[in-house]
Formats: C-alpha cells, structure tokens, sequence
C-alpha cells in the first residue's frame, strides 16, 4: 500500500513526458484549427473577388459598341477642347510678352522726362537766370530734348495722356488736390502735376492733377439763398 501512494522518479517522468505530449497534441490542433480558418478565410475571399470580378465582367458586356463609341467620342472632345485652350492661353501670353515685355524698362525711362521737367522749373525759378538769354537758350534746348524722348516713346506705343481741361477720370488720372475755380465745372482738370501715359491700351502711370471745385463763400451763398427761399 505504502508503494502505491507514492510515486517513484521514474514515474514522475513518465507523467511529465505524458503532460508534455499532451500539451504538443494540444498545440499542434489549436495551429491546425487556425490555418483551416484561415484558409476558409482565403477561400472566401477569393470567392467574393471571383464574384466582383464576374459582376464587371458582365457590367462591360452589357455597354454597347454605340455607347462606347459616344463615350470615346466624348473623351476626343473634351481632349481637343483641352489643347485649344491651352494654345489659346500660349497665343495670349506670348502677344503680351511681345506686347508689353518692355513695361517696366518704360515706367523706368519716364522718370528721365520727369527729371528735365524738375531741373526745368529749377532754372526758372532761379532769380539770377530770370530773363537772361542764357536760361532762354537753354529752355529750348530742355524742350528740344524733351519732344525728342517723348517722340521716341510714341513711336514705340508710349504715349503721354491729355489731362488738362479733361474731366477727371479715375482709370488715368490721381487728384491731388483741389483748387477754387468758379470758371470751371467741379471736377475738371486745370493742373498737372506730373504726366501719365498709356503703353498701347495699358495705363503705364496716371497723370497726378489738381481739379477745380466751387469757392466756400459761393457755396455758402447759394445754401443761404435755398434756406431764403424755403422760408
């Protein structure tokens, strides 16, 4: 009895090496459990795309060969209509290039005429020059210049904009100030500061003016005279 209860070395080992088999046994089924899932998982997978793919399949054989034509019609179209914008668009940036590729060398080269006009009035304003053949000579030299640069920028599409006794016109012209003048309509022009000019059908810089308003006493007599006559 006393043999029985307990077990030898021996036998412990045999029941490990049994618990370890077990537990192989074990293992080796739970793997297989799981590449059968996972095999079932492929299969019905490659099911569904099989399906998907017969779906398209059939979707592409029920489009007609007229439907496909107009279809390809319509990407040849739109493909065309594409490259004409484009070569329009290329047409379009190469005439401004041609155009105007010289616009920021011309608003550069009018600040020459902007210097003799400065360097003109300086001269007239010395008093030691005033009324001496020397300044008159050399005031006519200055114009001569002057209408040779603004007769080469002409010649080239730059051309000076008419601002005195013209309505003010906020595309050309800048006021700068206001100046009392009951001759004039309110909002005419009657001093250029500084010259503007075009560069064929693009405004290259506004001409800086002075344009003519109502004097305050006219202004104040007419309020006066209409609260008179409302009375």
């Amino acid at each position: 009895m006393e043999k029985d209860q307990n077990n030898s070395p021996e036998d412990e080992k045999t029941d490990l090496k049994v618990s370890a088999n077990e537990a192989d046994s074990e293992k080796s089924a739970n793997e297989a459990n799981s590449e059968k899932s996972a095999n079932e998982t492929d299969s019905e997978k490659s099911t569904n795309e099989s399906k998907e793919k017969k779906a398209d399949k059939e979707k592409i054989e029920e489009v007609s060969p007229e439907e496909k034509i107009k279809e390809l019609e319509d990407k040849m179209t739109r493909t065309f209509a594409e490259m004409e914008n484009q070569r329009r668009r290329f047409e379009k940036e190469r005439e401004d290039a041609f155009t105007y590729g010289g616009f920021t060398f011309a608003k550069e080269t009018l600040n020459l005429i902007d210097n003799f006009e400065r360097s003109k009035q300086i001269l007239i304003n010395d008093d030691t020059l005033k009324n001496t053949e020397a300044l008159k000579k050399t005031l006519e030299h200055f114009d001569i210049i002057n209408k040779d640069m603004v007769s080469i920028l002409s010649k080239n599409g730059i051309t000076p904009i008419d601002s005195v006794g013209k309505r003010l016109d906020p595309n050309l012209h800048q006021a700068m100030m206001e100046i009392e003048d009951d001759q004039k309509e309110p909002g005419t022009i009657v001093q250029e500061i500084q010259k503007g000019f075009m560069m064929k059908d693009r405004l290259l810089r506004p001409s800086l003016v002075g344009v003519s308003k109502k004097t305050e006493k006219k202004v104040e007599k007419n309020e006066q005279n209409k609260d008179n006559s409302g009375d």
